[in-house]
């Protein structure tokens, strides 16, 4: 079975699930979790019966779920419909079960928490620090993590300013400016990480992160400077920017003999890092 369609466990019972590269996103069995949190002798009509519920109560969520062939019990492939994690997350609230309880405790701190760093911004950073040294990122890394994240909001800034949209006009310059420095295209480039949901950078190295930095930089400071009124203009300067710090991760695999960009995710990296240390 494929890592796509692979059955993940869900506190220790089956959830099938399904991946969509295109979308790049977690599809999951909604029948398989509504039997693990309703504990019902029958799910599949108890989810007949809550989604019509639902629809009556005029719950958007319903309505865009849809249906993927999934292997069954019998070991055959058969329709089964299916929620994304959004879609999940909101259907779970609807399920009256104590083991839906710690999922609505788990959302409803979550939400407080958005509103808390909304307020104060500066939580949003102390969380993100607390979250990476739990994960096992090093001190080093986490601040060059903090800091490409400070430098990333800089340039949407700047992109707003320009009137470049949010979306895929983002999308699309983003990509612009991650080919021309690693040479590879967003997708490819998480790919060659193998990497699905997990975010990029979280999976960059130092060295990585440094370079992504440097082309998002340098297109900011090009902006400013040369004032774009177009998305095709904002698409030159990105990849002005971008070029620049292209030319340096070829001068730096030049001098050292290896590839700036490594296959392995920034956690693995850095564990490489400490048992070469403790080899030496």
């Amino acid at each position: 079975m494929t890592n796509e369609n692979k059955i993940q466990l869900f506190q220790e019972q089956k959830v099938r699930t399904h991946w969509d590269d295109e979308k790049e996103k977690w599809y999951f069995s909604i029948v398989d979790v509504v039997a693990i949190l309703s504990q019902s002798i029958n799910p599949q009509a108890y989810w007949r019966k809550l989604k019509e519920r639902l629809k009556k109560e005029g719950n958007q969520t319903v309505t865009k779920c849809h249906g993927l062939k999934m292997l069954a019990a019998d070991n055959k492939m058969r329709m089964t419909d299916v929620a994304d994690t959004e879609q999940l997350l909101r259907l779970i609230q609807s399920i009256p079960s104590p083991k839906a309880e710690p999922f609505k405790v788990w959302l409803a701190e979550v939400g407080s928490e958005r509103i808390d760093e909304i307020e104060d911004p500066e939580l949003a950073f102390d969380r993100a620090m607390e979250t990476y040294l739990k994960k096992g990122y090093s001190k080093e890394w986490i601040n060059q993590r903090l800091k490409s994240i400070e430098v990333r909001k800089e340039l949407t800034d700047e992109w707003d300013e320009r009137g470049v949209k949010k979306g895929l006009e983002y999308a699309i310059l983003t990509n612009e400016i991650t080919e021309a420095w690693s040479g590879f295209e967003v997708k490819d480039y998480k790919k060659f990480k193998e990497l699905k949901k997990e975010n990029l950078r979280d999976n960059m190295s130092n060295l990585e992160l440094v370079l992504n930095m440097l082309a998002e930089a340098t297109t900011i400071e090009i902006s400013k400077e040369k004032k774009p009124k177009t998305f095709d203009e904002n698409k030159t300067i990105a990849k002005q920017g971008e070029t620049i710090a292209g030319n340096t991760r070829k001068e730096i695999e030049e001098k050292t003999g290896k590839k700036v960009v490594t296959k392995l995710s920034s956690r693995k990296y850095l564990e490489n890092q400490k048992d070469e240390k403790n080899v030496h």
